[in-house]
């Protein structure tokens, strides 16, 4: 352990924790992203020359809602509309029957929502789409993004329409974009925005909570919330210095998840602490990888590092082998029929879409509220190498 990390763990037990050291992380995060492009780049020509030296490479895989200060409007979550229809269906993208035992049918009361999902490792592609799909129909192709932003810090909005990402020129210059999900109606929200840290979305599609980056160094400096429907992009600023990188906004707009190296914090939407997800340090347990959050953010799903494992970088990891109980700490458990977990995403009503390997693909699992399944769905060949980033009721 290095003297950065003890003083990080013995900062955490006293419940202050300092700062991380964004920078350097962020560093090596483009450091491996660019290395990793590289490998796959040089893995593809092997290939041509022998086929059985090629090598694949991969990236693991009840109060009234806290205000934000005067010059913005209060955030709370507001019933979204289903989206509109997106772009055509891409060839061979057909939804696989239920695995056996299982049943591709919802109970009127719990529903599948639409699945949205962006590439899981590196490649050697410079552009990818993101794709949609619901249980029952056929995957849908969505806009183009370069690979980075489709990988790393592309957000879907809740009601499915827009999607925001951070894009970098090559001066390194990077600036916070929203579209809508077929790629139309391209803004240009903010420039200097830390590409590493993926916005977020408020509850009601207008607000995205992002983290700025130093002009002459990129590096991580401080948090704040756009207005996308003013006229003069307003910011509401967090005070302090930015503390960790990603982040998740619960759906009734009270709570922010923050992950840091030690663990996870939630905030108020102005940024004050609200509470510190109790047993990180203590266990000698680490997350800065989060993925989702339920609704009144009483539980965070998230990739969990045990002691002596590496805890990776600051790159996107949507990855989940977890569910935790923010007050307590706490592991919640899921009806996975001894599967492995893989990602878990929160609904508005607080069901749960459940993603676990099945065989040499995926299965999607429709959990309620109280920890029963509902219904299982094989999803389609064509996303198994693909990483959900959102789900959308």
């Amino acid at each position: 352990m290095n003297d950065q990390r003890l003083r990080l763990d013995l900062t955490a037990l006293a419940d202050e924790v300092t700062s991380v050291d964004l920078r350097d992380r962020t560093l090596r995060t483009s450091r491996r992203l660019g290395i990793q492009r590289a490998v796959a780049t040089s893995a593809a020509a092997l290939v041509l020359i022998a086929a059985a030296a090629g090598t694949a490479f991969a990236i693991r895989p009840d109060q009234s809602p806290t205000p934000l200060p005067a010059d913005t409007p209060s955030v709370t979550a507001t019933p979204t509309p289903t989206p509109t229809p997106t772009p055509s269906t891409s060839a061979g993208d057909t939804p696989g029957a239920p695995p056996s035992g299982g049943t591709g049918t919802n109970t009127p009361s719990v529903q599948f929502g639409k699945l949205f999902y962006g590439p899981a490792s590196v490649t050697d592609a410079k552009m990818v789409n993101l794709r949609s799909w619901r249980p029952g129909d056929s995957p849908v192709r969505l806009l183009a993004l370069p690979e980075p932003a489709a990988l790393g810090n592309a957000s879907i909005s809740p009601d499915g329409r827009r999607v925001a990402w951070v894009d970098r020129d090559d001066s390194g210059e990077s600036t916070l974009v929203v579209a809508d999900a077929d790629g139309s109606d391209r803004q240009e929200m903010r420039s200097h925005v830390a590409g590493d840290c993926a916005p977020v979305w408020s509850p009601d599609g207008r607000h995205l909570l992002f983290v700025e980056a130093a002009t002459a160094t990129g590096e991580p400096v401080r948090r704040g919330v756009l207005d996308t429907r003013s006229g003069k992009r307003t910011v509401t600023w967090w005070p302090g210095q930015a503390r960790g990188c990603h982040a998740l906004w619960s759906a009734d707009g009270r709570s922010i998840a923050e992950a840091v190296y030690i663990g996870v914090t939630l905030y108020a939407t102005d940024g004050t602490k609200k509470r510190t997800v109790p047993g990180f340090s203590i266990r000698g347990l680490r997350s800065h990888d989060i993925a989702s959050l339920s609704s009144d953010g009483s539980r965070i799903a998230l990739l969990l590092r045990k002691p002596n494992e590496d805890s990776g970088d600051i790159a996107r990891e949507l990855w989940a082998n977890a569910v935790l109980d923010t007050r307590s700490g706490k592991q919640v458990a899921l009806p996975l029929g001894g599967r492995t977990l893989r990602q878990v995403y929160f609904q508005s009503d607080d069901s749960m879409v459940v993603r676990v390997q099945s065989g040499s693909g995926y299965a999607v699992l429709l959990v309620d509220k109280d920890g029963r399944k509902v219904s299982e769905t094989a999803e389609p060949a064509s996303l198994k190498d693909e990483q959900i980033l959102a789900v959308v009721d």
